[in-house]
């Protein structure tokens, strides 16, 4: 079992920034594609960005190009979700995955708790 851990959501203006970090254990990123899907009250979850395991490729969700950067830190075990130009139809849970299949949709195995983005205008 893998367990992804967010941090790093909150409260913050239309145009203002947010990193997200998403903690695993072991070697997850090593062994693991990472991605970040989000989900607003009412909506389904969508994907944001991912990342190929141990860094390299990175794809993004059109929405966010070009202001959301996904990077990993393979020492850490961390992958990280740099937001700038934040807008308020940014504000959601934003989950971290960890899978096996190189994908933009939800197939990934292992998911985060999620952590709160709430962007104000």
């Amino acid at each position: 079992q893998v367990q992804l851990v967010e941090s790093g959501g909150g409260l913050v203006r239309a145009g203002g920034s947010l990193r997200l970090s998403c903690a695993a254990p072991g070697r997850t990123f090593s062994l693991y594609h990472m991605a970040w899907f989000r989900q607003a009250p009412g909506k389904e979850r969508e994907f944001v960005a991912r990342i190929f395991r141990s860094g390299g490729a990175t794809n993004y969700a059109d929405s966010v190009k070009g202001r959301f950067t996904i990077s990993g830190d393979i020492v850490k075990n961390t992958v990280y979700l740099q937001m700038d130009s934040l807008k308020p139809e940014d504000t959601a849970v934003y989950y971290c995955a960890a899978g096996v299949v190189w994908s933009a949709s939800a197939r990934y195995d292992y998911w985060g708790q999620g952590t709160q983005v709430t962007v104000s205008s």
